[in-house]
């Protein structure tokens, strides 16, 4: 048996240190290579990260909520066979030259996460591993949502799968989902939208006694997301502008589209790839809204990284789209369900969520009509987005049943003045009412 280290991998030139969430396996249990070893956070992103060799837990160095530096020895592995070093990843290279390899105990950067390429339908999140042996098999992605799951929150594990294709194959019959209710939780849930973990701490229980009060502690993403918030509102004199849109095209494309759409892609047209477009054009007509400032300096970005805000469980996060000036629509609606994926499966590295310009916050998902988002810094404006609602609309001195949506445009007062933000979002209005609704899939 050869013992590995394992240790803090550096997920970003910038990051110096990392927080282990969670451990997904305890001493003692059979690892395979690449299966998910343990949860880390850092101030940029959470990421599940696979193990780099397979074999068994041996021992577990740093616990969970510890923050340690990045290529600290957080755990050992014993592997079959002889000690072979795996590569590192570019980004988690030390600056030093590197050491011989070393064959008693050697140290293994735990590689960072592949980026998740299948694309799982709504609602339900399966792993890389079983969406291959699924397109592997010829399991279609209806099929594949009524496999019932044993692993965590009902998660379709490769066991789950395998069995379900050797049940298919003999002709058994097929497993389903189990139609039983969920069972009653005998604890609170922690509220919708806030990743916390109970905590006692004697001066706050003082002051909130139980059993009136929960004590929570935000996670790091979380605090961080709250410094950010914070700095943003301190650093640029925030100054919102609210135009309406008519959907009611959008709506019938997408409605006409959305079989069609689905069946060759493999995953549902959604709203954000029509906003998306237009937004991009209208950066590409009113570029001085894709800078940043830099004391009495403007830096003019000649390239759009566009940001889309997504909810998970830790919080808002802001995954990129790199060089959105190069994508057409298609382009958009792929990229968009990929960081939505990645992001609510903890696939995203630091660099999904780094060098954004400008950004969308699509808070009308939750129902919300009108919001003021805060810019996320250095950037120097930001767009929300509404609900889209049918509503009494004029037209052409008629009145008729229109769906409608209203748009916010926060900016940065000391570089996008009332004009120019105006213009900018009556841009994107007229993208959308007048989108090419020939377009077809």
């Amino acid at each position: 048996m050869a013992k590995v280290e394992v240790v803090m991998p550096q997920m970003g030139e910038s990051i110096a240190e990392g927080t282990i969430v969670k451990w997904h396996k305890k001493v003692g249990d059979k690892i395979k290579k690449d299966e998910t070893l343990l949860e880390i956070s850092t101030d940029k992103v959470d990421s599940e990260i696979p193990s780099p060799a397979a074999g068994v837990l041996a021992q577990i160095v740093i616990e969970e909520q510890k923050t340690v530096p990045v290529r600290t020895v957080i755990a050992y592995l014993e592997t079959d066979g002889g000690a072979v070093v795996a590569e590192a990843p570019k980004q988690a290279a030390p600056a030093a030259a590197p050491k011989p390899v070393q064959t008693a105990t050697p140290s293994i950067p735990i590689p960072p996460p592949v980026q998740q390429l299948a694309k799982p339908a709504a609602g339900r999140f399966y792993s890389p591993l079983v969406l291959n042996i699924a397109r592997t098999e010829g399991i279609s992605m209806s099929e594949l949502e009524m496999i019932p799951g044993t692993g965590e929150e009902g998660r379709v594990s490769k066991k789950d799968i395998l069995a379900y294709v050797e049940a298919r194959k003999s002709g058994a019959p097929m497993p389903a989902m189990s139609s039983q209710p969920a069972p009653i939780q005998t604890q609170r849930p922690v509220p919708v939208g806030i990743l916390a973990k109970p905590v006692e701490v004697p001066e706050l229980r003082a002051k909130y006694p139980a059993p009136g009060h929960d004590i929570l502690q935000m996670s790091n993403v979380l605090q961080k997301m709250a410094e950010h918030m914070v700095k943003s509102v301190q650093t640029s004199p925030h100054v919102a502008a609210i135009h309406e849109v008519d959907m009611t095209n959008i709506v019938k494309h997408r409605t006409q589209q959305a079989a069609e759409f689905e069946k060759k892609e493999g995953f549902k047209l959604t709203f954000t790839p029509y906003i998306v477009e237009a937004v991009v054009k209208a950066i590409k007509k009113y570029p001085l809204v894709n800078v940043s400032i830099e004391g009495d300096k403007i830096i003019k970005k000649n390239f759009i990284n566009l940001g889309i805000a997504v909810a998970s469980e830790n919080g808002l996060i802001v995954p990129v789209i790199k060089h959105s000036e190069e994508k057409n629509f298609l382009g958009f609606a792929r990229a968009v369900n990929d960081l939505a994926i990645r992001t609510r499966t903890k696939k995203l590295m630091p660099d999904d969520i780094q060098g954004g310009t400008f950004t969308i916050s699509n808070y009308g998902v939750f129902g919300t009509m009108i919001g003021t988002p805060i810019i996320n810094q250095p950037q120097v404006a930001i767009l929300g987005t509404g609900a889209i609602k049918k509503r009494v609309a004029v037209i052409d001195d008629a009145i008729a049943i229109r769906s409608m949506a209203y748009f916010t445009l926060s900016f940065d007062h000391r570089i996008v003045d009332g004009a120019l933000g105006g213009m900018f979002l009556e841009e994107i209005v007229q993208n959308l009412q007048n989108f090419d609704t020939s377009l077809k899939f």
